[in-house]
């Protein structure tokens, strides 16, 4: 049978690629005929989450995906800052001065035929400018979003806010306004918009509102979701102003196998059943050192035992957060020794193997959407803590939304006026870890929804068979 071939362009972050590859297994698995080439653009600066990720995922996956690591671009692409709270223009610098190493690959792609005839591209939310090589070869294009429905509805609001009714978004940054967006059941705070979408001064708010407007010269828009966890976002898509969106999630690297050989792990197996509070920020987030030992207090003082991954800010040359050579430095004094025992604290985690286990009983995380579903998918109940990015959103829909989170904070402002006591990190541990909660209740009735999604017949099962279907058709 001839193969046809499909390009992914993904971001080349952990919480963007980890799903593509995911995505690209499933596509793959599902239908032989598709053939699918990943391109991976090279970041001006180190990542060595990501590195390690790509070392680890391309001995395992099908020989029906490959991987094609880009040079370094010749021209500057770090003119602006990725660590700032807008990396809007990082990011669009970036892909602007990949671009020609990203046409020469496609059409190197092309004229081997190696893998067949070339069915369509498929760009991360942040590459839409890659939109134009699908143009130039005359394939259709495919927006992945890596993100929630919810932020989907959001940014087409937004951006018809601003070109169809002449608002100025930027103007909510420093506002109390509710606004109504659809998508939303509830009114959504300014204060919990993407820091992107306001962020007049570092030029973030323009690259943001362009994105939908490439969003809808695409054929689909596919989405890192299921609708039983997003249905009134992804029905508010059924007016005709969009492409079709296909809620195709969770995109979870379910067949990893657990390091039974980590110390953290062999710790956890003594641990009784849903004992355990998790606290993980991700790869990027690294607290100052006064709200260090709020955490640290707060956790002592509620009794539960607990592991947390504590980071450092990111070294030098490098976006990742970084592992402290010595946790007394940040911690109170005597922490460790009269916590012995009763928690670990670590640095790097590998996040999945933590949650499926079964001595984790609440999650303390940063509210990045990847974690949202991992924690969703093991049934254990979140408490919210946004960094960046969009997660201030996630945890509002989390908490507000569904009723499926425990509210620590909202939003991602960090000084010092803006501190989470010791007092309130202790109470919202013990409301987290509360067996009889309606959060954990209703978190339980989620999972069984996240699980029966994938299955044959499931909501996301039929609409991965719909897009493999709309992708040979749209040939």
């Amino acid at each position: 049978m001839k193969k046809v071939e499909f390009v992914f362009i993904p971001l080349p972050l952990i919480g963007h690629l980890v799903p593509t590859v995911e995505l690209a297994k499933l596509l793959v698995d599902r239908d032989d005929r598709f053939s699918i080439t990943l391109l991976i653009m090279k970041l001006p600066i180190g990542n060595s989450v990501v590195t390690n990720f790509l070392h680890s995922v391309s001995a395992s996956v099908s020989g029906s995906i490959r991987f094609v690591h880009l040079p370094e671009p010749g021209s500057d692409s770090s003119n602006s800052d990725p660590s700032s709270s807008s990396r809007g223009p990082f990011v669009h610098n970036l892909i602007e001065n990949q671009k020609p190493l990203v046409r020469d690959a496609v059409h190197q792609l092309v004229q081997s035929g190696e893998s067949g005839r070339l069915g369509g591209i498929v760009v991360d939310l942040t590459c839409t400018s890659m939109i134009d090589l699908a143009n130039e070869l005359g394939v259709p294009s495919y927006v992945f979003f890596t993100c929630s429905a919810a932020l989907l509805a959001l940014i087409f609001h937004l951006q018809s806010l601003k070109d169809h009714q002449g608002v100025d978004v930027t103007e909510f940054g420093d506002s109390d306004i509710e606004l109504v967006v659809p998508g939303f059941v509830n009114s959504v705070p300014a204060r919990v918009l993407p820091a992107a979408a306001v962020d007049k001064e570092g030029g973030g708010s323009t690259v943001f509102l362009d994105r939908p407007r490439r969003f809808r010269e695409t054929k689909g828009i596919l989405v890192n979701t299921f609708i039983e966890l997003e249905s009134h976002a992804i029905n508010s898509f059924g007016n005709g102003t969009t492409p079709p969106v296909y809620p195709v999630g969770p995109l979870l690297n379910l067949k990893h196998d657990q390091n039974r050989e980590l110390d953290v792990i062999h710790w956890l197996d003594d641990q009784p059943p849903s004992s355990v509070v998790f606290l993980c920020f991700g790869s990027l987030a690294a607290f100052n050192k006064g709200q260090i030992m709020e955490i640290a207090n707060g956790l002592e003082n509620s009794g539960f035992r607990f592991v947390w991954t504590l980071r450092g800010p990111p070294p030098k040359d490098d976006i990742a957060s970084s592992d402290y050579t010595d946790f007394d430095e940040v911690l109170p004094k005597g922490f460790l020794n009269r916590t012995f025992g009763v928690g670990k604290i670590i640095g790097w985690a590998p996040q999945m193997d933590i949650l499926s286990h079964h001595a984790i009983g609440g999650f303390i995380s940063h509210c990045g959407w990847n974690s949202i579903l991992e924690s969703i998918w093991y049934g254990v109940p979140i408490a919210t803590w946004p960094m960046d990015a969009e997660q201030q959103l996630n945890a509002f829909q989390m908490v507000r939304e569904l009723g499926i989170a425990i509210e620590i904070k909202l939003d991602n402002k960090k000084n010092v006026s803006d501190l989470v006591n010791a007092q309130e990190v202790e109470s919202k541990i013990k409301s987290l870890m509360d067996s009889s909660s309606d959060v954990k209740r209703k978190g339980k009735e989620m999972r069984e929804k996240c699980v029966q999604a994938l299955m044959k017949g499931g909501s996301s099962n039929n609409y991965l068979q719909c897009l493999i279907e709309d992708m040979i058709s749209n040939m």
